[in-house]
């Protein structure tokens, strides 16, 4: 082998070709910092103009990447490539894969519908499809809640979008529905009152819808009460479980009596 000659032949394809390479690279990686810098400018904005935070995030990663790809076509042109025939041979994957991904491409349908209708928004705690938990993060194919106890949960958005959706958060006030059992032998009036002064004095409960408690049932065993009871979105577990310990004490405390089940069983002596 020549040695001069390959090295002949690498300076030669370094001052042509090799210029090229490196300058495309050079411009390819700077224009991809300014596309990171625009978008995160054009996020910003849209922050300080208070936009919908489901909205900020999908147009920031769609632009970004939307760009970089159009930055990466370019880039093969700059080289001499032909990107006429790579149109078409990502034409013709995109058709393959379309086929093969028509679940995928229902998600995407069903995460631009959730941007456009807004059934729900980041920060809101919602049940769908057996699971709930509060919405974290909203990309183009998936939803992903936090459960109460801190498991992450990803649900495609496709079949998100195409069954019920219950959104704790919409409202900002919440109704708590308590029940609770007192015996017939004790003064139901007075189980009600008791209730009814426990709310009046929990300061989440608010004063208008008033609270209200009523008889609701004539148990096997018991009178059944229903307290319903109007609180801030935010209060309704802190008002649930707050109640029902202060109602356990004051019950126990006037003498009013929380009825189990019991079973009597009679045996006839045999002749």
């Amino acid at each position: 082998m020549d040695f001069n000659q390959i090295l002949q032949e690498i300076v030669n394809w370094l001052s042509t070709s090799g210029v090229k390479l490196v300058l495309g690279l050079i411009v390819f990686i700077i224009a991809c910092k300014i596309v990171n810098g625009l978008s995160k400018r054009i996020r910003k904005q849209m922050e300080k103009k208070n936009t919908e935070k489901t909205i900020v995030s999908v147009t920031y990663k769609v632009l970004r990447t939307g760009l970089k790809l159009v930055l990466f076509v370019l880039l093969l042109g700059f080289w001499g490539i032909d990107t006429a025939g790579i149109g078409a041979v990502i034409a013709s994957a995109g058709v393959a894969l379309g086929l093969a991904m028509q679940g995928s491409l229902s998600n995407l349908a069903g995460g631009i519908l959730i941007v456009i209708l807004h059934p729900f928004r980041l920060g809101d705690y919602i049940s769908a499809q057996g699971e709930e938990g509060t919405v974290e993060e909203i990309s183009i194919f998936y939803t992903y809640l936090v459960s109460p106890d801190n498991k992450a949960i990803m649900i495609p958005n496709g079949s998100l979008l195409n069954g019920n959706i219950t959104n704790y958060s919409k409202k900002s006030i919440r109704r708590v529905d308590l029940l609770y059992s007192v015996s017939y032998g004790d003064d139901f009036e007075r189980a009600k009152a008791a209730i009814l002064d426990i709310a009046s004095e929990n300061e989440m409960v608010l004063k208008d819808p008033a609270p209200f408690v009523r008889v609701k049932t004539h148990g096997a065993s018991s009178i059944d009460i229903v307290a319903r009871l109007w609180v801030n979105s935010g209060d309704y577990w802190s008002v649930y479980f707050q109640m029902q310990e202060d109602v356990k004490k004051r019950f126990d405390k006037d003498g009013i009596s929380i009825p189990f089940p019991q079973l009597d069983v009679h045996l006839d002596k045999a002749e």
